[in-house]
């Protein structure tokens, strides 16, 4: 990744002060960085709550783009998303228009922070998907009463968090990964994740790799998180086990991130913006100040980076400034002077807790084609139909294979959100008003065909009314399609 540099020789970091609690404490973390002497130089420019008000959806406006596209690198602030107005969440427009598809959420033991967890020895990071999964948000109303998610996971971005989160543990010289997916249930989407990362792993024979089920992997955080050095994980997962995660050290007031991409990168804290304590001088600004450090690390100031750490821990190690949420806000440090002690520290160092040495991060490279995987052979055997009607399997169930009997398919099963209903097994459903007709070819090893599946839905829109289509995919000979509960 290419910065940057102004005429006076320093590197140009965007600023995005934020909403709520944000201008304060990027302050904080600004005045931290300028105090180490770092060569660094800031273009602020605004984005959230302010720019949606002003009337745009987005609430990024096109200046702030521009600035990101020349620097590559931000410092910013919660940004809030207002009801009401607005649209998509400005944090999550910022990730998505510069790719930044890794998500790195570092979790340490911190001294003088009371935990239940105090002297466990907690060190792990997150590397969360950042882009894809149910957080693309592709939502659809079905039926009236039937919203549908899709869960879109590919190669390529589990090439990419798989791989960034392996140079991310040999970065700060550590030897474990876990990749933790729900694989047991969603084998497709899930499982892609679980694949890539057995496939790439060989690549990294220094560092040992292990699979996790994602339940047993929060379970095991509340257990025994000191045994976790790197998880790697979908997008979902990560956002749910990284705050989990948090809770383990103190709260979200000690939560840096980095967004990582291969052009961009985005560097915040995991809180929001908490306006309720907005301009009052009390927050907490440790999480900005360590997402700078992780900023500072990117663009290769690593005794900056280094000094602020060891400056963080020495400050709270003295436990004489002790912010509002660890000792409550009515007798907690303000933000300013928990700030001034930090700078006071610069150059000090801890006995007890030491700063992992670093390396720079290699970005993972991944190919820039859409078609990642180029099969040998593929076919259509099928294809699902899904529909709205009020009426019940018994009755839907001759009523398609009277249709079907008229075309090169057959009427396979009905299902009911993932549950085979026709023919009858003698189970119990509580159905609702969409069903999924799954149709396969009686042609043998002929591949269906775009005019067929459309004659079956013009025969099926005839009697019923379709909302959904998805074609049975078969891929080099493997099924590119899951089974219904009760499916031979």
């Amino acid at each position: 990744m290419s910065f940057h540099i102004t005429s006076s020789g320093k590197k140009l970091v965007t600023l995005i002060p934020g909403d709520g609690i944000g201008p304060e404490v990027i302050q904080s973390a600004r005045r931290i960085i300028e105090a180490t002497g770092a060569a660094i130089e800031w273009d602020e420019r605004e984005a959230g709550a302010r720019v949606f008000k002003r009337g745009l959806p987005s609430g990024v406006p096109q200046d702030t783009i521009e600035s990101i596209r020349k620097t590559r690198v931000v410092l910013k602030g919660p940004l809030e998303t207002p009801v009401g107005y607005g649209e998509k969440s400005a944090n999550v427009t910022l990730r998505k228009l510069f790719e930044t598809y890794g998500n790195i959420r570092p979790v340490r033991e911190m001294p003088g922070v009371p935990t239940p967890y105090n002297g466990r020895g907690i060190d792990l990071v997150v590397v969360r998907e950042n882009i894809e999964d149910l957080y693309a948000g592709i939502e659809y109303m079905q039926t009236p009463g039937v919203a549908e998610g899709l869960k879109l996971i590919s190669r390529k971005g589990c090439e990419k968090i798989v791989r960034l989160a392996f140079e991310f543990a040999r970065s700060e010289g550590r030897r474990r990964v876990h990749c933790a997916t729900k694989s047991n249930i969603m084998k497709l989407t899930e499982g892609m994740l679980k694949r890539t990362f057995e496939e790439i792993s060989k690549e990294y024979p220094d560092i040992e790799a292990s699979h996790i089920i994602i339940d047993n992997c929060a379970h095991q955080l509340v257990k025994k998180p000191e045994q976790f050095e790197v998880i790697v994980t979908t997008n979902m997962n990560g956002d749910i086990i990284s705050d989990l995660s948090s809770a383990l050290v103190g709260g979200l007031g000690f939560a840096p991130s980095a967004n990582i991409g291969n052009e961009v990168a985005i560097f915040e804290a995991v809180h929001g913006s908490a306006p309720k304590y907005a301009g009052k001088n009390v927050i907490n600004p440790t999480a900005v100040i360590l997402s700078a450090v992780m900023m500072l690390r990117h663009l290769g100031e690593f005794e900056a980076a280094d000094q602020i750490e060891n400056a963080v821990l020495v400050t709270l190690e003295e436990g004489r400034v002790r912010t509002g949420d660890v000792v409550g806000y009515d007798q907690g440090t303000s933000t300013t002077t928990y700030t001034d002690m930090i700078i006071s520290n610069l150059g000090h160092k801890s006995a007890r807790w030491r700063v992992r040495q670093h390396r720079p991060l290699q970005l993972p490279r991944v190919s820039s084609r859409p078609d990642l995987l180029t099969p040998k052979k593929r076919r259509v055997v099928g294809v699902d139909v899904f529909l709205e009607s009020p009426q019940d399997p018994e009755q839907l169930g001759p009523a398609f294979e009277k249709i079907a009997s008229e075309t090169p398919f057959r009427l396979k099963l009905i299902s009911n959100r993932g549950t085979k209903v026709y023919p009858a097994m003698g189970a119990i459903t509580d159905c609702v008003d969409h069903w999924r007709c799954r149709f396969v070819s009686d042609r043998g090893e002929q591949s269906v065909s775009d005019e067929q599946v459309l004659n079956l839905l013009q025969r099926i829109s005839a009697h019923y009314t379709w909302v959904h289509v998805e074609k049975l995919l078969e891929i080099d000979g493997a099924l590119g399609f899951t089974k219904d509960q009760g499916e031979d």
